[in-house]
């Protein structure tokens, strides 16, 4: 591969997220500093649990948002104290792709990814190497920088990445962006067993880009439940709710799925999509990253009880829906431990 650099402009600073420095670096600070520990989950199957110690200790497996940082800053936050990076060498992001159709997944040529507080490097070995398994096309730079999913996520790495190896980005360790498409159940797997290996050596740290429902006649997803537990449905632009507030009928659906996630089931992951619809839009990244925790388990690796199961610290939405016309983005985080 050429050894010309290619940095990836950061296309949305300056409108998704500030495109000044100081300014990034103090909000961004500011988010991680509201974290306290100890932190209580809210999953529905880690409620209950506790953390004590921010960084998880072998925390390297996280979810979290990639709206604007207005909205989900805040809530990304949650994810990035909780990333365990201490002995990182490599970290894989992957993020869904809003504008560029594809079954499989895609990478990047380029050799940097270009952030208001720096670059980071890309590895460039390693994208090599994924793309010679024949699930991967090669993400032209005009589609790679209208893809917000990834740029989001890149100036909380960095901030997370000098925390630990300081402010030269040389001594960062390297990038792996791949952007993850409409995929089958199958690719899922396909890509999760190729990313097993990688996720079973603890030098190696995952980010997982995601939001979670999208509701709203904008967004063609008005699913709601008159009572918890019950049938849901679409509702009409001219529908009234008489029965509970849309907004806690959204937080059900947002907490089943947040439940089938923390299942570690990939399974269950895609039944509980297709049984509520819901509007998850890195549901393909997530059910990838689930698909290589289950190859681990089943070849009898992190075999310490919970290892691989995410755990939810945080779920936020743009605003609380009332009625049919109005919408909200919802914004959830978790992290992962895998031991070996």
């Amino acid at each position: 591969m050429s050894s010309k650099e290619i940095v990836r402009d950061p296309s949305h600073a300056g409108s998704w997220y500030t495109a000044s420095k100081l300014q990034l670096n103090s909000q961004l600070e500011g988010w991680l500093n509201e974290v306290k520990k100890p932190v209580k989950c809210i999953g529905p199957q880690s409620e209950g649990q506790t953390i004590a110690d921010l960084p998880i200790d072998g925390g390297r497996v996280i979810i979290a948002p990639h709206a604007g940082y207005a909205y989900s800053g805040p809530a990304a936050a949650w994810a990035y104290k909780s990333w365990d990076v201490s002995k990182a060498k490599r970290v894989f992001l992957l993020g869904p792709s809003h504008h560029h159709y594809l079954s499989k997944a895609a990478l990047s040529r380029c050799t940097h990814y270009g952030t208001p507080l720096g670059n980071l490097p890309v590895d460039r070995d390693t994208t090599a190497e994924l793309y010679k398994a024949g699930l991967f096309e090669w993400m032209s730079q005009s589609i790679d920088e209208d893809e917000h999913s990834l740029e989001m996520h890149l100036p909380y790495i960095f901030k997370m990445l000098s925390k630990q190896f300081g402010n030269d980005p040389s001594n960062f360790p390297l990038l792996v962006p791949i952007m993850v498409g409409n995929t089958s159940a199958a690719t899922e797997k396909a890509l999760g067993k190729l990313l097993a290996p990688y996720l079973a050596d603890p030098t190696t740290a995952f980010v997982i880009s995601s939001d979670f429902a999208h509701w709203g006649s904008r967004f063609r997803y008005t699913y709601y439940r008159p009572t918890p537990g019950g049938s849901g449905q679409m509702l009409s632009a001219s529908a009234k709710v008489k029965d509970r507030a849309i907004h806690e009928s959204i937080k059900e659906v947002d907490f089943e799925c947040m439940g089938a996630c923390e299942s570690g089931s990939h399974e269950k992951w895609l039944d509980v999509l297709e049984d509520t619809g819901n509007t998850v839009c890195g549901r393909h990244p997530i059910g990838v990253i689930m698909s290589a925790i289950e190859e681990l388990r089943a070849a009898g690796q992190g075999a310490t009880q919970g290892a691989g199961q995410f755990r939810f610290v945080r779920y936020e939405r743009s605003s609380e829906v009332k009625k049919v016309g109005e919408s909200s983005v919802s914004y959830a985080s978790a992290v992962a431990v895998v031991w070996l």
